[in-house]
C-alpha cells in the first residue's frame, strides 16, 4: 500500500492496478466452447471461463461430477445481508455449497508423497588388454521423503476438484492453483472448479449498507465511523479479476480449470435499478 486508507480506495480505483485481468487471454479456451458445454442458466448467473478444455472435460468425461457441480450452482444464493456480514471461515456462503456436495462425496483431501529416485550411471570398471576402457552400469536409489505434502483441496470426487474462494487474500488463489496443478500431476484429478466472487458482483456490493458483524452490528472504521461494505471486498481480496490474471499468467500448470464467476442473478433480493 502507498498510505492510502484501504475505505479510501474505490473498487474501480484497485481495478487499475497490474495484476488483475478484466478478460481471459488466448490461452483460455474459446467461448463458443463454454457456451456449448456449459448449460444456459449457469451462464445467466455466473461469469464463466474454461481454460486447457476444462469446459468439455467435464460435460463429456466427468459427467457424474459435473451434475453434482451444476446442482451446487443452480441451489446457491445469497441475500444482500450474507454480503454484508462477516463471516470468515464460519461464513454462511461456503456452506451453502457444502450442504450440497458433501452427502454427494465430495471430500476434503489431502496429497501426500515420496518421491522415489533411480540414478542410472556408467562408471569405469577397468581396461581391457587392447587398452580400451571398459564400463559397467550402475543403479543408485535415493528417497526424498514428503516431496508432496500440504496440498489440500476442499473438495474431491472422483478425479475432479472443486474449491470455492469468497473473500480471502488473493495469494490464496497461488496455494489452490498449486494445489490442483499437484493432484493433477500425481494422477489424482484431470480437470478442476473454482468459484469466486464475479467482477458483475461489484455492482451489488457498491450499493449495499454498512458492513455487519457476526451478531449483526454496523461495524466501524478506526475512525470510529460506519464501515462500508465495499471496503470489505476491495481488489487485493480473492475475485473473478485475480483469478483470470493467474490463469492468463498460467499459474494452474497443466491442471484445466473451470473459472465461475458469482454474479447478481445470484442474490436474491437484489434487484438492477
Amino acid at each position: 500500500m502507498s498510505g492510502i486508507e484501504d475505505d479510501d480506495l474505490d473498487l474501480e480505483e484497485e481495478a487499475s492496478r497490474g495484476d488483475i485481468a478484466s478478460k481471459p487471454s488466448e490461452v483460455a479456451d474459446p467461448q463458443w466452447i463454454v457456451d456449448a458445454k456449459i448449460p444456459k442458466d449457469i451462464r445467466e448467473r455466473y461469469e464463466v471461463f474454461s481454460y486447457r478444455g476444462a469446459a468439455a472435460i467435464l460435460s463429456e468425461i466427468r459427467k457424474e461430477e459435473f451434475a453434482d457441480v451444476l446442482k451446487a450452482l443452480r441451489s446457491f444464493s445469497l441475500t444482500k445481508r450474507m454480503i454484508r456480514t462477516a463471516g470468515g471461515n464460519e461464513s454462511e456462503i461456503p456452506k451453502l455449497f457444502s450442504n450440497i456436495l458433501r452427502p454427494k462425496g465430495w471430500n476434503e483431501t489431502l496429497v501426500q508423497g515420496d518421491l522415489r529416485l533411480k540414478l542410472v550411471s556408467k562408471r569405469q570398471s577397468g581396461v581391457t588388454k587392447a587398452g580400451k576402457v571398459k564400463y559397467q552400469k550402475h543403479e543408485e536409489e535415493r528417497i526424498r521423503p514428503k516431496f508432496l505434502d500440504g496440498h489440500k483441496i476442499d473438495y474431491v470426487k472422483g478425479r475432479v476438484a472443486f474449491d470455492l474462494e469468497w473473500n480471502s487474500k488473493d495469494q490464496t488463489f497461488d496455494r489452490d492453483l498449486y494445489a490442483f496443478n499437484a493432484f493433477a500431476i500425481c494422477g489424482v484429478v484431470d480437470v478442476a472448479v473454482l468459484v469466486t466472487r464475479g467482477e458483475s458482483l461489484n455492482e451489488v456490493i457498491r450499493g449495499l449498507g454498512p458492513a455487519l458483524s457476526k451478531n449483526g452490528d454496523v461495524e466501524k472504521d478506526r475512525n470510529g465511523n460506519p464501515r462500508s461494505t465495499r471496503a470489505k471486498y476491495g481488489a487485493s481480496t480473492t475475485w473473478m479479476g485475480k483469478l483470470i490474471y493467474r490463469l492468463n499468467a498460467g499459474r494452474n500448470g497443466g491442471c484445466p480449470v473451470l473459472a465461475v464467476g458469482i454474479g447478481p442473478q445470484c442474490v436474491q433480493d437484489w434487484k438492477k435499478k
